[in-house]
Order: structure tokens, then sequence, then C-alpha cells
């Protein structure tokens, strides 16, 4: 951003904006200035590249309080929407609520990033202080962001997320939390639960796996729970001939376990826009479990000389028109 030239070059090659950038913790100049500068710049690479991108900003809930934040936030949106009127461009004041999500920044601005971070670390959470939050998952922005620019929407936009007490989103991890603990699937019964569910998830990779499963041993053979869940969902086994790999795709809402029952085989996952890839050799000689992260592309691999049978499940049912499946090389 502190490239002029190359700011001036990104807008000339765009179609749309969308101004994610900003700070909320600093003193009260601090937040004043670089949130209100950067809003200025765009402007002034826009003008001086001579283009007409649509904007869309991400503007708070804030921005209607007294704050230096708040007002850093009203100016930025300010600002852009003058040029945007000056020069006959589209401009989108997106407003957001509480932003949660996988992966967020714990012990900065998201108690949910916090309550997730120390459950997955054993941590004990604390509430400073009980207020209410109104919580939209980052993915859901991300859609209405999208469906924005593509119907050319300007103007304000208020977004609406799940109305509910700092206590009452800690008890439902902490419940979560403990549920998982006994390996068992919690009830996932809304699309926040969810959302909440595969939040807390992303902190426990790759650190929490693969787990040990339990064999239970007796004349008759061998056992072992596989899955424990309180909703139900659907599971399926494969065999995969040596040398071969499933996968490399990812999903954006989709829990899902991997289990090696009969075989060898490597399980490589990367998280996406990263070039770091976790691997976990795993062998039906020995039950373990890696549930795949959301947003994390994956793949399995038969590094035996055998077929390789696998288990494997999800909370949902497969829905060939909404499959939740990406296509993306591990």
């Amino acid at each position: 951003m502190d490239d002029a030239q190359k700011l001036r070059d990104f807008a000339a090659s765009v179609d749309a904006i969308v101004h994610l950038a900003g700070i909320n913790r600093g003193d009260d100049e601090t937040l004043r200035d670089i949130n209100i500068k950067l809003a200025v710049r765009i402007a002034e690479a826009c003008q001086a590249a001579g283009v007409r991108p649509h904007i869309v900003f991400a503007n708070s809930t804030h921005s209607t309080r007294p704050s230096a934040y708040g007002e850093s936030k009203r100016i930025a949106a300010e600002t852009l929407a003058d040029w945007a009127a000056s020069s006959r461009a589209i401009f989108s004041n997106l407003i957001l609520p509480h932003v949660f999500g996988e992966g967020c920044r714990p012990h900065y601005n998201s108690a949910v990033a916090t309550f997730c971070h120390q459950l997955a670390h054993g941590e004990v959470p604390r509430i400073i202080e009980d207020g209410e939050l109104e919580l939209i998952h980052a993915q859901r922005v991300a859609e209405e962001i999208t469906g924005v620019i593509d119907r050319a929407q300007a103007g304000e936009i208020r977004l609406h997320g799940t109305p509910i007490r700092v206590s009452a989103v800690l008890a439902m991890l902490q419940n979560m939390a403990a549920l998982y603990t006994e390996q068992i699937i919690p009830e996932l019964g809304s699309e926040f639960a969810l959302d909440l569910f595969n939040s807390y998830r992303s902190y426990l990779f790759p650190h929490r796996y693969p787990f040990d499963l339990t064999m239970k041993q007796d004349a008759r053979g061998s056992l072992f729970e596989a899955v424990k869940t309180l909703h139900g969902g659907q599971c399926f086994m494969s065999t995969t001939k040596p040398g071969v790999t499933r996968g490399n795709h990812y999903h954006r809402r989709k829990v899902e376990r991997f289990l090696v029952v009969q075989g060898e085989a490597l399980i490589r996952v990367r998280r996406l826009i990263s070039g770091d890839i976790v691997e976990f050799p795993v062998s039906g000689s020995r039950p373990q479990y890696v549930d795949m992260p959301t947003l994390h592309t994956h793949n399995i691999t038969n590094t035996g000389t055998a077929p390789l049978t696998t288990l494997f499940w999800t909370q949902e049912i497969f829905d060939a028109e909404n499959p939740d499946t990406y296509v993306e090389a591990v």
C-alpha cells in the first residue's frame, strides 16, 4: 500500500476492489491515520489510473459510534463514496457485525477465536465482559461480497448475523470441545453450530491428529468405534490400489473423517493459499483417524503393496447438486 505505482497498476488491472484492510487496535491517532489513509490512497490510485472499479468496503457496525475506530471507518467510507460519486463508479458500503471463522487470530478482536484457541490447547477461557454479540461467519461474508459484485449493488448493505451473548458462545464451544475429546461429534443442527464447530476444529490441526482409537479384542476378534455422533451423516468404505491417490480437493463446510482400516497410507493436507504440507503416515494395524479441517486441500495415497481400505465419514449426506467439494492439488 506504500507503493503508489503498484497500487495504481493494481487498480488498473481489476474490475472490482474489495477493501478489507485496516486496524482496530492502537491509539486514537494511529487508528484514524491508518484507516482513513488507506481509503484515500485507494481513491487516489483509481483517479491517477483513470479507472472506475467497483469498490466494496468492509465497514463495521462500530462506524456509528463516537470512538476513534468508529470515526475512522465512517470517514473512510465517506472518502470512497465521494470518489465513486464524482467518478460515476459503484461503491458498496458493507456493514459487518462480529466476524468469526477458521484460523482467525486469537487474543485480538474475536472472542470466538480466543475461546477456540484456548480450548484447543487445554487453557481455561475467561469472560472479561459478557456482552451481546452478532456473529457472522467469514465464509458468509465472502459469499455476500461476491454477490454484491455480481449484482453491481451499490449503497449501504447491512449484513446480519446470529445474536448471542459471549457466555452462550463459550458454553456452546465448551460443550463441543468436551464431546469431541470423548470422540463424539456434537449436534450440528444449525448452520451456526456447524460454523462454530469448524472454527473450533481449525485450532486443533495439526497437533491433535492422528487420533488413536481404542482397539477392543477378545476370542472373536477385534473391534474399534470408528465414528460416534449425535446427529448421523454418511459413512462409506473404499479400496485403493497400491500407488494410487484419492482426494486432491477441499471442503468449505464438511466435517470429514479419514480412517484407514487395512493397509498403509500417507495422508497429506495443505491449507489453502499456503505451501506448507502436513503429512500423516497411517496404518490399518493401528486404528487412527484424521478429521480434515475446512479450507484445507487433502489427499490419501496407498503407500503399501496391497489394496488399501479406508473408511470415510461426513456429517451430511452427499448432495450432487451441492457437493461442497472443490478440486485443488495438495
